[in-house]
């Protein structure tokens, strides 16, 4: 079994306020979750201009949980509203130390 998860640090553009900030995050969480997998807000909820979105899933196979991961960050990419400032994938598997 393989756990991924992905940790994308996005910019906000033209938002105010917390709640602008939830009309633009929202709809993107239920985006990524389209593509069956886990996704939220994890961090950065005190500050309206930024976000850090977590998304993971568990597989099987390794290269899928890579490319399926690989989807959703070029999907928080191509959003207009918001500027991926950074990304991080993990792949942990059966041969990781606990």
């Amino acid at each position: 079994m393989y756990v991924g998860a992905l940790e994308c640090d996005v910019l906000l553009g033209d938002v105010h306020s917390l709640k602008q900030k939830r009309s633009v995050v929202r709809p993107l969480v239920a985006e990524l979750r389209r593509f069956e997998v886990a996704a939220a807000e994890a961090g950065d909820q005190d500050l309206y201009r930024r976000a850090l979105i977590g998304v993971s899933a568990v597989s099987g196979d390794p290269g899928h949980l890579r490319a399926l991961l690989e989807r959703c960050e070029r999907l928080v990419a191509a959003r207009p509203e918001l500027e991926l400032l950074s990304a991080r994938t993990r792949i942990f598997g059966p041969d990781d130390e606990e």
